[in-house]
């Protein structure tokens, strides 16, 4: 048989992932145990395997998370309010397809970004799509685009996403032209998309954090109606000199051989 021309088909038409296996199929003996089924089998599941693989790091650039945290770098030892069974649930990824929030609250350094980070990424190994944002970034973002026009295109474009984090939420109070702007951009999100929402501010000062009563009014309607919490709580992370992260085998991966380093978490 020549396997030269097959390999090449297989490449022209964007199989790499088949044409590897193939390639690892003629070269081990153990495969001509196998029956035909069985080893076409293989080489779709390796394909396909390849091509989620491309997807999620695809998704992961797109997605510019602060973090390469991970689901499985949470550390349920330190003793900060991570619920253990909340995370597994969220990993599912099920709030993501009810288009739910998540409220994520403590003091500064406590791993707020990380677990952020992390729910993030197990949205894109659900094939979810996500971004990362601060928001004092985005407030910036969404006057620059107004002044060259970009404005309709950028708030269409995050109305997409799947999953949107807004990092350091209530950092600095809002003006009303900034409360009303990002009124809007959870506005397109509510009941359609998802949210993660990071704040060193308790939920209930986030009122007074937002000046005008009537939008504050509005945007906490929209963000924290049927949201999920986490509250954290403890010393900072950094002083203490741990990662945000660490090692949970509990919760499987839906994508082998990804992997994420754990990083300290910059909130």
């Amino acid at each position: 048989m020549l396997t030269t021309p097959t390999l090449d088909k297989l490449h022209a038409l964007n199989l790499g992932g088949m044409a590897r296996a193939f390639v690892d199929q003629l070269e081990r003996a153990d495969y001509a145990a196998l029956s035909f089924e069985e080893r076409l089998g293989l080489l779709v599941d390796r394909e396909v395997q390849d091509r989620d693989n491309r997807r999620l790091e695809r998704n992961l650039k797109a997605a510019r998370l602060r973090t390469s945290a991970s689901i499985e770098d949470l550390d349920f030892h330190l003793p900060r309010g991570l619920d253990r069974s909340l995370i597994r649930e969220l990993a599912t990824g099920g709030w993501v397809t009810a288009h739910r929030t998540v409220l994520i609250v403590g003091p500064t350094g406590v791993g707020k970004t990380f677990v952020a980070c992390a729910l993030a990424h197990a949205a894109l190994r659900h094939d979810h799509r996500a971004l990362y944002l601060r928001v004092p970034r985005l407030l910036d973002e969404l006057v620059l685009a107004r002044a060259d026009g970009r404005l309709p295109r950028l708030m269409a474009a995050w109305a997409r996403l799947d999953v949107l984090i807004l990092d350091d939420f209530g950092l600095q109070p809002l003006t009303a032209a900034q409360a009303a702007d990002l009124l809007e951009v959870i506005e397109d999100r509510t009941g359609r998309r998802s949210t993660i929402v990071t704040s060193q501010l308790p939920v209930g000062h986030w009122h007074e954090a937002m000046g005008e009563p009537t939008l504050a009014d509005a945007i906490l309607d929209r963000l924290v109606h049927n949201a999920y919490r986490i509250e954290l709580r403890g010393d900072s992370l950094r002083r203490r000199d741990l990662p945000a992260g660490g090692t949970d085998s509990s919760v499987p991966s839906a994508v082998e051989d990804q992997s994420a380093t754990t990083a300290q978490d910059g909130r």
